[in-house]
């Protein structure tokens, strides 16, 4: 067991490392941030003097060497626009976007699951047709299209829900959510279907697949033999071993909601890290977007390597392969 927790660590870091180097190569070697954040009738001698406040006027290997040592101190500089920690900054936004991908995991998995499980007991009928037909335009759909039409039906034609903005918040653990209010709960619920549209749809069919595979296992068939009834075979026997995979895939897949519900949060500008990151974008703000890809890496291996190990205690015999290799 130690031996495979060493080696998930290693790789681990090895990741980080790999991600920082793109990192800084990709963001601090393209762009002029000094053209967006200086007025376009200063002179020679202010454009100078705001480079080097910056840093801007060093080599890149000095910036990158510079920025290798403050990021092993956690520090990733100040915001050119704000001009504050860039760390702090996404940190404030972080429960947003936490709290909206943490709802959107909770709708795919609710939604999903039953769906699934329909669709893989009755895999000919038009209810599981018409399922698995869902499925396909939950991935085929543009993420960016989906939210437009949610708000075009909910929002203009229904009036049902709010079109945008996070609403009513309140402060749990010291932090600002919005699902423990009416109103933020109305703003939530757009934006996070949104982003579930596309988990629901693996979930429904990772489900299906597995439902189908238990149903013909021997347990089930003596659960039915036994004559247990229909409602008992598929909460107890079933829907339990169907459970394993999909809480897997799911574990992996709350990174990846986290890190690209920058379309989401840009269409229903919910406050979060995403739509920071498009606003840091658009002025070339370096610090801000270092520092929101540099913690999206550290959330999605994070959570890689606790389902990894989290999976190695359901199933010995992933800790054991890895020890013989």
């Amino acid at each position: 067991m130690i031996v495979y927790l060493v080696r998930r660590l290693g790789q681990s870091l090895i990741a980080v490392v790999a991600m920082a180097v793109l990192v800084f190569l990709g963001v601090y070697a393209i762009g002029n941030p000094v053209d967006v954040l200086i007025n376009p009738e200063a002179n020679q001698a202010e454009v100078a003097a705001v480079t080097q406040r910056l840093g801007l006027d060093k080599p890149l290997w000095e910036q990158f060497v510079i920025f290798i040592g403050n990021l092993l101190q956690g520090d990733l500089g100040n915001s050119f626009v704000y001009g504050r920690p860039a760390v702090e900054i996404i940190l404030e936004r972080l429960p947003a976007t936490m709290e909206l991908a943490f709802v959107a995991l909770v709708l795919a998995v609710v939604i999903g699951v039953p769906l699934g499980v329909l669709a893989g007991l009755k895999p000919d009928s038009i209810g599981g047709r018409s399922i698995m037909a869902g499925s396909i335009l939950g991935f085929s759909l543009p993420n960016f299209w989906q939210g437009m039409l949610l708000i075009l039906v909910f929002a203009v034609m229904l009036g049902w829900l709010p079109a945008g903005g996070r609403g009513q918040t309140v402060e749990v653990l010291g932090m600002r959510l919005s699902l423990f209010t009416w109103d933020g709960l109305q703003h939530l619920i757009l934006p996070a279907l949104n982003l579930a549209l596309f988990k629901m749809s693996l979930v429904i069919r990772l489900a299906r697949a597995n439902t189908r595979e238990v149903a013909l296992q021997d347990y089930v068939k003596f659960a039915r033999a036994k004559g247990l009834s229909a409602r008992r075979v598929v909460t107890v026997h079933v829907l339990k071993n169907i459970m394993i995979p999909v809480v897997t895939i799911l574990g992996l897949e709350l990174g990846s909601m986290v890190a690209f519900a920058v379309v989401t949060e840009t269409v229903f500008a919910w406050p979060g890290m995403g739509k920071l990151l498009i606003d840091s974008i658009n002025l070339l703000d370096r610090p801000l977007i270092v520092a929101y890809l540099m913690l999206t890496v550290l959330i999605i291996v994070t959570i890689n390597f606790v389902v990894d190990i989290l999976y190695s205690f359901l199933d010995p015999r992933v800790r054991l392969s890895e020890v013989k290799g």
